[in-house]
């Protein structure tokens, strides 16, 4: 497949009229149809109120020659990702029906296609016909039972990732496989007995344009959703969309609010109504991502890249409600990470002589103390509620990883040793867990966080333990940089990206 320049990289739709037998738009699919043969009518609907969709399907099997079952697609040119949740419905007829994602060259039976495919009876795999009409060919993961699957399109190769909720994710590819510059991609159901009707249900979908090749970083954007994740469950609710770039979201202890960064500037989003109004932060116009509420919600602290400072990122302190902003570093780069309970001190990022470590400082002003001195890169410090200990996360050991010390920066200890960069501890306002961002290892060097990668969330006990998956998803930096526990610590706010339609 050739080059996509930049103005073109986009979600199509096509421009042909549903054909018989096909059904409208359903969610963000454009259309949704039976293909092959199909002796009982397949379905699909859309639930605005959950985000899920259900299909329902019969169909000999989706192999060999042919496909049958039912197919809910759009037309996308170019690259993208497709992540999902699934899951069949009632114990089922047959072990071998089928549930996945699929990208097809045509809606043909016979049409070449790459598919990420669970079976009834657990088997995972990427499924693909590389030509139309010859035989489907298999390559089996290594685990079963997957119930969250991404299928994703880079250049002429189709990846299927696969996990079980909570893990990370298991991957396999094809090679080169010529499917035309726009494909028919979405979910399917095949029920493997044509008297049945199946039911699945297909949770959390998410279609995924990334970045383009040649995307300058922090000079070129592409947009934002913000979204509201329900940490017991996963499920995720996406709220708020922007075509550029939204970032790092506070939840205000109230509960009414996310404050998120965009532009250099600062906004209030109120979750029930959805509106949107701008925090007046008066001159601090070019705020980067490090922005922390208090633990009562009264004051704001901001890391604004001042002029008179030649541009370096300075912290200052406001109202919550807005206002005059007071300077409280003299010297930069100073990235904010987290306020005291009692909110007598912040704690920040500090680029001195080169080296990046964990400083604080009075809240009113005044001489700032270092807290880390190890070789390597420390960031994102964070108080815990009761105010015991505070978390960052260091290269000290190799890869990113959580640390935690004493608010005098004594008794410094690794909190996870694992085979991922993790970023960004977030402590639950009751105290029991932690939240991070992981990057995979070898996809960044240890001491970058940069925007548009193939990233996880990650929740693990305060106490101690394995880090678990809680959300599968493309983004990054400004996903979740700041403390984005809701008051209750049953939800979290983050950003994930994708070019948007326009």
């Amino acid at each position: 497949m050739k080059t996509v320049a930049i103005g073109v990289l986009v979600v199509v739709f096509a421009a042909v009229a549903p054909a018989a037998g096909q059904n409208a738009k359903v969610g963000d699919f454009y259309q949704s149809a039976d293909i092959g043969v199909t002796n009982k009518k397949g379905a699909a609907a859309y639930d605005p109120a959950t985000g899920d969709y259900s299909l329902r399907a019969s169909g000999e099997n989706m192999w060999f020659k042919r496909d049958d079952g039912h197919f809910v697609w759009k037309q996308i040119k170019g690259d993208f990702l497709i992540t999902v949740r699934a899951r069949f419905v009632g114990k089922g007829a047959d072990p071998h029906r089928k549930l996945g994602i699929m990208a097809r060259a045509r809606l043909d039976a016979d049409s070449a296609q790459a598919s990420a495919v669970v079976h009834g009876d657990g088997l995972t795999s990427l499924q693909f016909r590389d030509n139309q009409g010859t035989d489907t060919q298999e390559k089996r993961m290594d685990g079963s039972g997957a119930d969250v699957l991404r299928l994703e399109r880079k250049g002429d190769r189709y990846i299927v990732s696969a996990a079980r909720f909570g893990k990370p994710f298991e991957v396999v590819e094809t090679g080169e496989m010529e499917l035309g510059e726009t494909v028919y991609a979405g979910i399917f159901l095949c029920a493997h007995n044509n008297d049945v009707l199946e039911k699945a249900i297909f949770s959390d979908v998410r279609i995924t344009v990334p970045a383009p090749d040649g995307l300058v970083p922090y000079r070129d954007y592409i947009g934002s959703r913000l979204e509201i994740l329900e940490v017991a469950t996963g499920a995720r609710k996406l709220v708020h969309t922007t075509k550029d770039s939204m970032q790092a979201p506070n939840w205000t202890p109230d509960g009414r609010f996310l404050i998120y960064n965009r532009n250099g500037r600062l906004f209030r989003f109120e979750i029930a109504s959805g509106k949107v109004s701008e925090i007046d932060t008066g001159f601090a116009t070019a705020n980067n991502n490090d922005h922390v509420l208090s633990f009562d919600g009264t004051m704001l602290g901001i890391s604004h890249h001042s002029a008179d400072d030649d541009g370096s990122s300075m912290v200052y302190t406001l109202s919550a409600s807005g206002g005059a902003p007071k300077k409280i570093t003299s010297k930069g780069p100073s990235y904010l990470h987290g306020w005291s309970p009692d909110k007598k001190w912040l704690v920040y990022t500090g680029g001195r002589d080169g080296n990046y470590d964990i400083y604080k400082i009075s809240s009113e002003g005044g001489e700032e103390i270092r807290l880390t001195n190890a070789e390597g890169l420390d960031d994102g410090s964070e108080y815990t509620p009761d105010g015991k200990f505070i978390y960052f996360n260091s290269t000290r050991s190799g890869l990113m990883q959580i640390w935690r010390m004493k608010p005098d920066g004594s008794a410094q200890e690794q909190v996870t040793d694992d085979g991922f960069n993790n970023w960004f501890p977030h402590i639950s306002p009751d105290g029991r867990w932690i939240v991070m961002i992981s990057y995979l290892k070898g996809d960044v060097a240890p001491d970058d966080h940069p925007f548009y990668k193939r990233v996880y969330l990650r929740l693990m006990p305060a106490s101690g333990g394995k880090p678990k998956v809680i959300a599968y998803l493309y983004g990054g930096q400004g996903t979740i940089n700041v403390p984005s526990w809701s008051p209750d610590s049953k939800r979290l706010a983050f950003v994930s990206n994708s070019v948007l339609d326009e």
